[in-house]
């Protein structure tokens, strides 16, 4: 009975750290940079860990972080911001993260899912019915 029960679970262990691994290399079809809506910045998608981010690393105009409700962000230059954090893939779609809007420094609970080789980006408060789209064109 030994001799079947540790292959068994040998096997096990390998099939379960492979979907972990294949999860993994699926989720990071995202990394990459890509346009904002108005194409006045570029955002790119980083991985820290586990969770996926996305920071603005070029802007039209340069500006300040001016309606951020944080009276000390307020001076901070929005080039460098982790606009997109926290996001996880599960099955598809990248989830229970957020976005910031430096338009009005509001923050929102938001999912990203691929349409093509673009982004649409979810931004909403409560559930995802309630919400806005943005599509996020990958720079080539």
């Amino acid at each position: 009975m030994k001799k079947f029960i540790r292959p068994l679970f040998l096997t096990l262990l390998i099939m379960l750290a492979f979907n972990g691994f294949s999860q993994s290399v699926a989720g990071d079809k995202i990394l990459g940079t890509y346009w904002s809506p108005k194409k006045d910045a570029k955002i790119e998608i980083y991985k820290k860990g586990t969770h996926y981010f996305g920071k603005t690393i070029w802007v039209a105009t340069p500006r300040k972080d001016t309606q951020n409700p944080d009276q000390q962000m307020r001076k901070r230059d929005l080039l460098g911001v982790d606009l997109l954090t926290d996001f996880s893939f599960d099955d598809g779609s990248y989830v229970d993260g957020e976005i910031y809007d430096p338009q009005n420094g509001k923050t929102y609970s938001c999912k990203i899912t691929f349409s093509g080789r673009n982004l649409k980006v979810r931004g909403f408060i409560g559930i995802s019915l309630f919400g806005r789209t943005e599509v996020f064109e990958r720079v080539l």
